[in-house]
């Protein structure tokens, strides 16, 4: 397959398209219905051991469904409004939380549809698959809809019929979609790959941390130690959020250990200057970072473990381990494990806003192996998270290229021969 750019193209009300493609409302090419949600009151009749696939928002996956997470009955189709749609239908969430609102889903499988959904049916002018990834092309014109004077972000029915699409020949709408096709069925590829090799991670690590499982080589027993054994604790002090932008040397906020860094730092989002850096706490190669504030006990003191030797900070509202004989690496991942979380999930303070403190993480317990045995487990999971990080990116480009080539594609910027 070549590509070429094509050189004609002519202003329209809905923006520069190419000369010999043509645009029109939905409403012109389409047919669109909402669905219903049959009477909860009657459960049993209408959904208990039911095998006719009914789509909610929270099916739509801006690709295809297959599957769904309710069933209706033959009587919740026969006796209340439901309508099956045939496969091909495209489904567009008009309401059910603003991250929810123009999410698509294009059908695999017959189907009925919930309230929320629009459902369109092409007529022989569009190709359903062009018309979903013009619509996931077209997302934020979702949201500015939503978000435009209305009291509860939504879109309806008739923007959806009002919705003005550009549309080359029916051939070489096929082509685009395939060609976006292709590169979805590797972004699902390398998703099912990242989920699988995460499951692997999560079993291959409680297992090894709790001593379950033993590499090869290795015996004897473990100790347990209260965290108070293994180093000393030292305070985080106060960066706020404009000084975490201020300079050059790197720094960890308490916030960004639940939402950027996993078990190890490997990368940092803040920088800070050489005066703030005057009043925040050095880290030293080894330390562990917990997160002394959170909003749930569930997750409250998560932590993480700086194995670097250059020049790094810590921000307040984190309590700082300073291990003494003990490899820093594995109790980053040991001090994240299910056993460690419940007893710092004990400890913590508040309800609003948790809170735990160095002397109640001072008495947590944590089983530690001899220390060559401590390194070999460590290596094993970093190996692990940096195989993982390598399928992400692979996964992340592909994303970017698909970005890039529905821009191109949808535009017709590049043509397809």
């Amino acid at each position: 397959m070549s590509t070429l750019e094509k050189q004609g193209f002519k202003q329209t009300e809905i923006g520069v398209i190419p000369e010999d493609w043509n645009y029109s409302k939905l409403s012109e090419v389409c047919v669109t219905s909402s669905g219903t949600t049959p009477p909860r009151s009657q459960f049993d009749r209408y959904f208990r051991n039911g095998h006719i696939n009914w789509v909610k928002t929270l099916d739509l996956n801006n690709s295809e469904i297959i599957k769904t997470d309710e069933q209706v009955t033959k009587e919740a189709l026969t006796e209340t409004s439901l309508k099956l749609y045939p496969v091909k239908t495209v489904l567009v969430a008009m309401y059910g939380g603003f991250n929810q609102i123009g999410r698509t889903g294009i059908l695999r499988v017959p189907a009925c549809v919930n309230q929320a959904i629009t459902a369109i049916q092409c007529d022989n002018k569009l190709s359903p698959e062009y018309l979903l990834a013009t619509l996931n092309f077209k997302v934020e014109h979702w949201k500015t809809v939503a978000s435009s004077s209305r009291k509860d972000p939504n879109i309806t029915s008739q923007d959806v019929r009002d919705f003005q699409i550009a549309y080359p020949s029916r051939n070489e709408q096929e082509q685009i979609a395939e060609s976006l096709s292709c590169i979805d069925s590797l972004i699902r590829n390398l998703d099912q790959l990242i989920a699988k090799k995460r499951n692997i991670q999560q079993a291959t690590m409680q297992q090894l941390l709790t001593g379950q499982r033993r590499l090869p080589g290795f015996s004897g027993e473990w100790e347990v130690k209260q965290l108070s054994e293994i180093g000393v604790f030292l305070k985080g002090s106060g960066v706020t959020r404009d000084q975490a932008s201020s300079g050059a040397l790197p720094c960890v906020r308490y916030g960004e250990i639940y939402t950027v860094h996993k078990n190890i730092v490997r990368a940092f989002q803040s920088f800070i200057s050489q005066e703030v850096a005057t009043n925040a706490t050095a880290l030293k190669m080894g330390d562990i970072l917990f997160a002394g504030s959170g909003e749930t006990k569930s997750e409250i003191g998560k932590c993480v473990a700086f194995v670097d030797a250059f020049e790094a900070y810590a921000g307040g509202d984190i309590v700082i381990l300073r291990p003494i004989s003990s490899d820093s690496t594995y109790l980053g991942y040991a001090l994240n494990t299910q056993d460690i979380c419940r007893q710092k999930a004990s400890r913590g303070q508040g309800d609003a806003v948790v809170h735990i403190s160095a002397n109640a993480l001072s008495t947590v317990e944590v089983k530690i192996p001899p220390m060559d045995e401590q390194t070999a487990i460590a290596t094993m999971l970093s190996d692990m998270d940096t195989e993982l990080s390598a399928i992400e990116t692979r996964r992340d480009k592909a994303r970017l290229l698909k970005q890039g080539m529905m821009q191109e594609l949808l535009t017709g910027r590049i043509r397809l021969t």
